[in-house]
This record gives C-alpha cells, sequence and structure tokens, in this order.
C-alpha cells in the first residue's frame, strides 16, 4: 500500500465558537485528487487552510509525508503550493514580477520560464502589463500560471476556476488531472462541475459530516 503523502489525525476545526468539523482521519497518496465540497459555512476553506498550515487545528494533526506539518514550517513552501479563493497577486506589480516574486518562496524561475508560464495560460503580450490593469480573469490566470512552473507536488487550491472563461476551465482540469497522473497531488475547493478527473479522483462532503 502506498504510504499517505498528505494525512489528517482526528482533526477538527472550530470557528466563531462553532465546531465545523471534528474526527477527520484522511489519508491522501500522491496520484490522487481530493474536492472537499459541502454548503457555504462547513469549512471547506477553513479545512484547506488547515492542511497547508495557515491556521492551526481545534484538535488533532495534519501530517505531510509523515511528518507533523507543524514541524515543517521552514519546508512547506517547498513541498505544497496554496492558491487561495483571491488571486494574491500584487496590483502594483507586472504579470513576470508577480510571478518572479511568488515562486521565490520555493522555487526561484528564470524570465524564459515565467512568460513560458504565462504563454500557456493565455497571456502571451502581458508579462510587463500591471496587474491592476487586468480583467478578474486574467488576475486569476496569473495566480494559476504558478502551476505551469517548477512547482511542488502538493496543490491546495480554493476555487481556481473562479473568474475563468469556458476556454480557461477546460485548460485547468486537463493540467490538474496530468499533474496528479504524473504523481502529483490536489486538494481543491470548486463549485465547478468537474468535467475531466483523474483516475484517482475523490470528495469529501463536509456537508455530511457537520459536527
Amino acid at each position: 500500500m502506498t504510504s499517505p503523502y498528505l494525512e489528517t489525525v482526528a482533526l477538527a476545526c472550530e470557528r466563531d465558537w462553532r465546531l465545523l468539523f471534528e474526527r477527520l482521519d484522511l489519508q491522501l497518496a500522491r496520484g490522487e485528487m481530493l474536492q472537499v465540497a459541502g454548503p457555504n459555512g462547513s469549512g471547506k476553506t477553513s479545512l484547506l487552510r488547515l492542511l497547508c498550515g495557515l491556521m492551526q487545528p481545534t484538535a488533532g494533526e495534519v501530517r505531510l509525508n509523515g511528518k507533523p506539518l507543524a514541524s515543517q514550517r521552514g519546508e512547506l513552501a517547498r513541498n505544497l503550493l496554496w492558491i487561495g479563493h483571491a488571486a494574491g497577486i500584487k496590483g502594483l506589480l507586472t504579470a513576470e514580477e508577480n510571478l518572479r516574486w511568488l515562486c521565490a518562496l520555493h522555487q526561484p524561475a528564470g524570465r524564459e520560464a515565467i512568460w513560458q508560464a504565462l504563454d500557456a495560460v493565455g497571456l502571451r503580450g502581458f508579462e510587463d502589463v500591471p496587474c491592476h490593469t487586468l480583467s478578474a480573469g486574467q488576475q486569476r490566470r496569473v495566480a494559476l500560471a504558478r502551476l505551469y512552473l517548477d512547482a511542488p507536488p502538493l496543490w491546495i487550491l480554493d476555487e481556481p476556476f473562479t473568474a475563468l472563461d469556458k476556454q480557461g476551465v477546460a485548460q485547468l482540469e486537463v493540467h490538474l488531472a496530468r499533474h496528479c497522473e504524473q504523481g502529483g497531488l490536489v486538494v481543491f475547493t470548486t463549485h465547478h462541475s468537474m468535467g475531466l478527473v483523474p483516475a484517482g479522483y475523490r470528495e469529501l462532503d463536509l456537508g455530511q459530516r457537520r459536527a
């Protein structure tokens, strides 16, 4: 049996004095894709933030590659990539500058690689454009261009399809599935109905686990 790359043990989360979920046990191996589903307020984004170390659990533990997440603070950026619901880019910087800054957190990228990544998400010619002049969909594409660089194996994505057009959605579905097929691991939330998923796809409905 393949050892889990990402694991939760008796995980619990409380927000605003309300217990969202408890006793959550997950084991995810490389090659898998987990879609976290559930109604608004069920804890989807909170779970993702727990998995990447941006929040502390009320109880339980998150383990990455067999070790507690809390003991790997200095290594997290090299092992996982987090893209939140907001694009997370700086409006005064250009698309290239944003990616150079973001990639410095785990694996610095050169200009050629960054331009290729922007080309892959349909932003050829926008490399030197300040991001505050871009549309919401284009800003989302700048953020997602990180997935086309030398990214870590674990991708944790909160609503990655937000603001994308039909072509962008289809392209991202293919890219996420390919990442899993090549040994990566994806955990994400979305209100989008997935049309393409890898063999290792499964779903966790937090609405069925209300504490």
